[in-house]
Parts: C-alpha cells; structure tokens; sequence
C-alpha cells in the first residue's frame, strides 16, 4: 500500500506541473495544439515515407541501376519491351504516378491549413506540372534537401515509435481491464498485479507523451504541409530534370553529369528534348491547351497497358503464381504427384490448355531417355532464368501496395516495366506453354524412372529370398 500511496504522489506532482506549464504557455500555443495533426500523424508519416524513398530512387546512383539493369532485364526485353526509350518512358512514367498520388493525399491535407497558400495546394501543383510555375519558391536547393529530408526522416522514425508504443499502451490498458473483471486471483495477489501494472501503464502514458512531443502527433497541419509540399515539388522538379521533361532545368537543382546525363545525354541545360520513349509525343508538343491535356493526363495514358498485354487482361498476377507454382515443380518434379498437376491444369485459362493440347498431340507415353530428358532440364533452366524474375518481381510489386502489408515505412523497389504487367500475352502463354509440355516430360521422367527401380529393387528381394529357401 506504502507503494500505491507513493504513485498517488507522483501522479498529482506530474499532474500539477503539467498544469502549470499549461497555465504559463501563450495563448498562440494554445491555438497551435488544437490545429495539431493528432492520429494523422501515422498517415504523414507514411506520406513521408514515400517521399524519402522516392527522392533516393532519383539519386544518381538509382538512375543508373534503371538504366542499366532495370530495363535490361531480359525477361523485359524478350516480352515487355527491347525500346530503351518506351522503358525509361515508363519508369518515368510511374514516379510520376506515384508522386500524383502522394500528392492527392497532401492536397486533403491541406484543406484544414491556415495558410492560404498551402490551402491552394492542389492548384498550384497542377501549375508547377504544366508550367513549372513555382510562385512560392517550394523547389528546394541540394543543401535545404538535405536537411529537410533528415528532418523528415526523423520525423518518420519517431512516429514509427510512437506507433508501436501506443500499441503497447493500448495491450497494457486491456490487460489491466481483463484483470480487474478476474475473480480467479488471490485478493491479495490480485491487488499486487493491479499495483504492477498500473504503475507499467503510468510509465508507458509518459513515454507516449514524451514521443507525441517529439513525432508528428503536435505538429500543426500548416507545419507538415510545408514540408510535404516542398518536398513533392522538388521531387517533381527532380524528375523532370532526369528524365529531360518540361521547362528547362531549375536553378535550384543543377544537373548532376554523373547519372542524369545517362538518361538525358545532352550537355546543354537548355535542351528541353524528350528522352523517355513516349514522353516525346507530337501530343505534349503540338497541344496548348493544358486544362485539355495537363501533364498528369498525358502521363496516365502512358502507363495505360497495351491490348496485347497482361496488364489489359487483367492476367498479369494470375500469371506470376502460375509461373511461380510451375517453377517450384519443375525443380522438384518427383514430388510433384496427380492431385498438383490437376490443380495446375485447373489454373490454365482456354487459351493455354488449347494450345498445350496441341503441343502434347501425338506425344508417346514413354519418358525414358535420360538425353531427352537432360535437354528439357536446360531448356526450362533457361526460360525460368529470364521468365521467373518477372514473375517473383509481379508478386512483389502487388504485395507492397496492398493495403494490409502497408506500414510507415513502407519502400517499393520494383518498378512496373519489372514485372509481367506489360509483358505481351502470347509471348508470355508461349513460354508458360514451353515450360509446362517440358515439365510433363521430365515428370513422367522421373516417374519411369522411380517405377523402374522399385521393379528392380523388388526382383532383387525376390531373388535373395529364393536363394535362402533353396539353401
């Protein structure tokens, strides 16, 4: 009890001096704390979270690896795409969709600024798109990126924190419910537990209001949307700069020779030539009228898929598990039994099984040459090498956007023009074709194969038990 009347005292000392603080801060605070962003502060940090990783992904470093491994993929080439420019197009193409959608949820934001101008937000993004009209001077410099983006990132951390931590106030506070509802407990026991743990939750009330201090949880809506906005037109401003789109170059951010001349080749800063495949369209040079045709119009259609493709069809996943199952079989095909090979047959749409049907027209039963057999091992070896990245990348990039696997920091690291979502649907059938009349060779294969010696082994058992009745 000496315990208990011990905490009653510390909770009134902190309670006293917090109203204290309270009663000696300015009333401006006091204007401040209302506008705060409260449990909005996960969603900005999460925002924030995509900025970081977007900036990074426009490094000089990245721009490379897009340059000279992303689209050179050749499973991209043999049936997304062999046009390098079509390929930067879309990797431009869907940095840009994925800054519009940052953008969207920053706009929203935005609405419950006092600022006017970051209230107008939506409009003057629009503008700065089409334009490159920067009224307000929101393109940051290198060094202002810099610190803004460590801020940011520290922001993202502590938020993360804070996150967790009432997660685990929250537990406290359901136990502490749960166990005062108990009548199981010893008296005396049970009132010790409530000490514990009240005491646990006391402590954990503190920290969580030590980290609201400290994250984006106080933080005004004016604060964070500065920050946000600054950073998505300095992120646009970057993208346009690499990939060579739009009203020269800004000041604020001179073109690095090292990476973004690997993509936009051309030495003269003034050069405003498109670089990136269907960025280059009569469309963005002969219209005028931006309302009509705005930057982010144009930009929606470049990453609207082909008829032809998986994307169109809606196949592209569909497509990744069944590559993704046929790949774990044929790298184990003895254990591969009837009931899987009917569950994949089941996967196959019409199209397929037709033209498996007519691949398998006139096939033997017998799978017995170990040579045969050794040939389609590296046949599929091959096709799986370019076909199964593509495949494994689709799984990836669906998953990171799901709204369940969604987190604060959540970083997306495939690009689209990875994965089978462009990818041709009859050049993708036919190799899926190719891998499944191989697997069904090597299958029976090793079936034969299996069959061959258990008939062996048992001739061998019946001869040694001969020999010992003769004997």
């Amino acid at each position: 009890m000496a315990l208990e009347t011990w905490l009653i005292k510390v909770k009134t000392a902190i309670s006293h001096s917090f109203d204290a603080v309270r009663t000696t801060t300015p009333t401006t605070k006091l204007v401040v704390k209302k506008s705060s962003v409260g449990v909005l502060a996960f969603e900005i940090a999460g925002l924030m979270s995509k900025l970081l990783h977007l900036w990074q992904s426009l490094s000089d470093k990245s721009i490379i690896r897009v340059r000279n491994d992303s689209i050179s993929l050749e499973g991209v080439r043999k049936i997304v795409s062999n046009d390098e420019a079509f390929l930067l197009g879309l990797a431009c193409a869907e940095m840009v969709e994925n800054l519009r959608h940052v953008a969207k949820s920053v706009s929203r934001i935005s609405k419950r600024c006092e600022d006017l101008n970051l209230r107008s937000f939506e409009r003057l993004f629009d503008e700065f798109a089409n334009s490159g009209y920067d009224p307000h001077g929101w393109v940051l410099g290198w060094k202002e990126v810099e610190g803004k983006n460590k801020k940011m990132d520290r922001y993202v951390t502590t938020t993360a924190t804070l996150y967790r931590e009432m997660d685990e106030l929250s537990i406290m506070e359901n136990g502490l419910r749960k166990l005062l509802q108990c009548t199981d407990h010893d008296a005396s026991i049970k009132e010790q537990k409530v000490i514990d743990l009240e005491q646990k939750i006391f402590w954990q009330r503190q920290e969580v209001k030590y980290l609201k201090d400290r994250s984006l949880w106080n933080r005004s809506f004016d604060t964070v949307t500065s920050m946000l906005a600054r950073s998505i037109f300095t992120v646009l401003a970057r993208i346009k700069l690499v990939f060579g789109i739009g009203h020269g170059y800004p000041a604020s951010l001179p073109r690095s020779l090292s990476a973004s001349a690997t993509v936009h080749p051309s030495e003269n800063p003034s050069s405003c030539n498109f670089v990136s495949g269907p960025l280059k369209s009569p469309r963005l040079e002969e219209k005028k009228d931006h309302h009509a045709h705005t930057f982010f119009d144009l930009n929606s259609k470049l990453l609207k898929p082909p008829p032809t493709t998986l994307g169109a069809t809606a196949l592209a996943l569909h497509y990744a598990n069944l590559i993704i199952v046929i790949e774990k079989m044929i790298k184990s095909p003895q254990l591969v039994g009837v009931d899987a090979r009917d569950d994949v047959y089941g996967m196959l749409p019409d199209s397929i099984r037709s033209s498996l049907r007519a691949r398998l027209k006139g096939v033997g039963f017998s799978a017995s040459d170990p040579v045969l057999a050794g040939e389609w091992k590296d046949a599929l070896g091959r096709i799986l090498a370019w076909l199964s990245p593509l495949a494994h990348n689709m799984i990836k990039w669906q998953s990171e956007r799901s709204f369940e696997q969604q987190n604060l920091v959540q970083k997306t690291n495939v690009l689209l023009l990875q994965t089978l979502y462009f990818a041709n649907k009859e050049k993708t059938e036919a190799a899926i074709t190719e891998l499944l009349v191989g697997l069904n060779y090597i299958w029976r294969f090793e079936r034969e194969m299996n069959a061959k010696a258990l008939f062996e082994c048992s001739n061998i058992n019946g001869s040694l038990s001969n020999l010992q009745n003769s004997s």
